[in-house]
């Protein structure tokens, strides 16, 4: 079974920072395009970031400047690195692989189970 695995997320203070991963089990996904997407309570779920397999990103404009993705090839392993974080940015984030890039959910293919990220103030 294809499953994507994330992990890294948890509770900081607003201005602070975590790095989330995302590791593929039961294939490799060095081809696909990379994402995150995050869904806050009562809200759509919202493109985050996005990482082709030649690493050309794309980013929501809620987070530029502040978060950054990144992806080890070798590994089929794609980061979240995220900076500054406001309680805003309180969410489940997701990982997701797509054969293209995206800022719409529904264009991607492979999803994992999500982790909680929460930022008080």
């Amino acid at each position: 079974q294809v499953q994507l695995v994330e992990s890294g997320g948890g509770l900081v203070q607003a201005g602070g920072s975590l790095r989330l991963s995302c590791a593929p089990s039961g294939r490799t996904f060095r081809s696909y395009v990379m994402g995150w997407f995050r869904q806050a309570p009562g809200k759509e779920r919202e493109f985050v970031a996005s990482i082709t397999p030649i690493s050309i990103t794309v980013y929501g404009d809620s987070v530029k400047g502040r978060f950054t993705i990144s992806r080890d090839n070798a590994k089929s392993t794609v980061y979240l690195q995220m900076n500054s974080l406001k309680p805003e940015d309180t969410a489940v984030y997701y990982c997701t692989a797509g054969a293209r890039p995206s800022l719409t959910s529904t264009e991607y293919t492979y999803w994992g189970q999500g982790t909680q990220v929460t930022v008080s103030s």
